[in-house]
């Protein structure tokens, strides 16, 4: 049977494109990364095809070895507010972590781009993983992953208890009794938890969708659980349909036990589209990416994340038999066990391993003409492994233009995307309702006008 309904569809924007030898290419500008106008016309691209939302990935640390690639990232909620004045529809989603943020200080930027791009934000919840980051903010150790996932429930928590700390109606401003606001409309968060203490309100309103929407991007035991719980729409990386089909099941039963709304948890996995006129066309623009990978340097952060020595892996043989299991990384878990998954299941190579990596790290990678992009996504939403995905261009712009202008309007035509924006915030695009303020909703009835 038919599966009715429309994909989601976000493009993920990262320098010049998401292949780690994007750059070497000849079109590619190696300084994109710094460049405000770079970012500005990919979101234009973006909203020319009516997507859902634009990604933006943070990590409080420079990504691996210079060498391998550009590696400045622009702090992605002030690049946001860039892009808000930019773009008029879009959805505008950024990574920040519970780890190394504090719950006031990021509900308020978050809040900040929410007002300024009239409700079309959204925030990508991460713990971060990584020693090197943890260095950067006065730790000598990583925090280990359980800590990380209860410390963040309860950064969540907060920050919810933040934006609904006024009511919808606190903003008065009647000119003629001299009254601005209802201070009986405002509610402190007043809380004490084992991580936070946040006494006061928020100093800005909820905005036009009531607060940002709350992504994740964690499919570990701990991840799978916290998104369940809070996500509203879920990135996830899966190399086979059915191993996505089960995380799509599993989740969306998980929400219905905290008795959400299934159908409220956007499922939206990566893909990596390699585009030609052919497939053979697309496969060689594959090919010639992979050729300008320089194995060495992936060959390090390979190791890290498998939690072994680099000097444990020879680059042309396939991975060593006794790696670490996944109970002990502290690390990225789930994406640790899916490219162990995918190097034993292929019978890759170190070298070839790193090659299928290049592109989007663990994320499906799809070479081929729009048509065959097209059915793939479209394939997979039939099958009940996602509800759109989220789409990671291997080089920009010309990988998101070609997505946008061949693909798109091949899903359009189907009935699978939409031809128009129909609503205004990012809530609107994803299906989901504007949450009612959790602090009007649990007051005594007496006090409520």
């Amino acid at each position: 049977m038919t599966r009715p309904g429309q994909l989601h569809l976000n493009a993920f924007l990262m320098s010049v494109g998401h292949h780690e030898a994007a750059w070497r290419l000849p079109e590619s500008d190696p300084y994109a990364d710094l460049d405000v106008e770079h970012f500005k016309n990919l979101a234009r691209i973006a909203e020319r095809g009516k997507l859902d939302s634009l990604f933006l990935a943070d990590v409080p640390v420079i990504f691996d070895q210079v060498g391998r690639r550009p590696s400045g990232i622009l702090e992605p909620t002030v690049l946001l507010t860039a892009l808000a004045g930019a773009t008029q529809h879009i959805g505008l989603i950024a990574t920040a972590s519970t780890t190394y943020n504090e719950p006031y200080n990021l509900a308020r930027r978050f809040a900040s781009v929410d007002i300024v791009s009239g409700g079309r934000a959204g925030w990508n919840i991460v713990t971060t993983s990584g020693l090197d980051s943890a260095r950067n903010f006065n730790l000598d150790e990583l925090p280990a992953h359980r800590d990380r996932y209860e410390r963040a429930a309860e950064f969540v928590d907060v920050s919810v208890k933040l934006w609904d700390s006024w009511d919808d109606d606190a903003i008065v401003a009647d000119k003629e009794t001299g009254v601005w606001g209802d201070q009986d409309r405002i509610y402190p968060p007043a809380h004490k938890g084992r991580y936070y203490s946040v006494a006061g309100a928020l100093n800005l309103p909820r905005s036009a969708q009531g607060r940002p929407v709350l992504v994740q991007a964690g499919s570990s035991e701990n991840g799978r659980n916290f998104a369940a719980k809070y996500a509203e729409a879920v990135f996830t990386a899966h190399q086979t349909l059915p191993d996505a089909q089960a995380f799509y099941d599993d989740l969306k039963r998980r929400a219905a036990e905290h008795g959400r709304d299934p159908d409220h948890v956007k499922i939206l996995p990566g893909i990596v589209p390699l585009i030609g006129a052919t497939e053979s066309e697309a496969r060689e623009l594959e090919a010639e990416l992979e050729r300008l990978i320089r194995p060495e340097y992936a060959l390090t952060q390979l190791a890290d994340l498998l939690g072994v020595d680099p000097g444990e892996l020879s680059l042309d043989a396939p991975l060593p038999a006794n790696l670490p299991e996944e109970e002990q990384i502290e690390g990225a878990k789930s994406r640790r066990t899916l490219i162990v998954n995918l190097g034993r299941r292929e019978g890759l190579t170190v070298r070839e391993l790193i090659g299928r990596l290049g592109g989007g790290r663990g994320h499906l990678t799809f070479a081929g003409t729009a048509v065959q992009v097209a059915d793939k996504i479209e394939h997979w939403y039939e099958s009940g492994a996602a509800d759109g995905f989220n789409i990671m261009a291997p080089v920009l712009p010309s990988g998101l233009a070609a997505f946008v202008d061949q693909v798109v309007p091949i899903l359009q035509e189907r009935g699978r995307f939409r031809t128009e924006y129909t609503g205004h915030t990012l809530r609107e695009h994803y299906g989901l309702p504007r949450p009612a303020n959790t602090n009007t909703a649990t007051r005594p009835p007496a006090l409520l006008p």
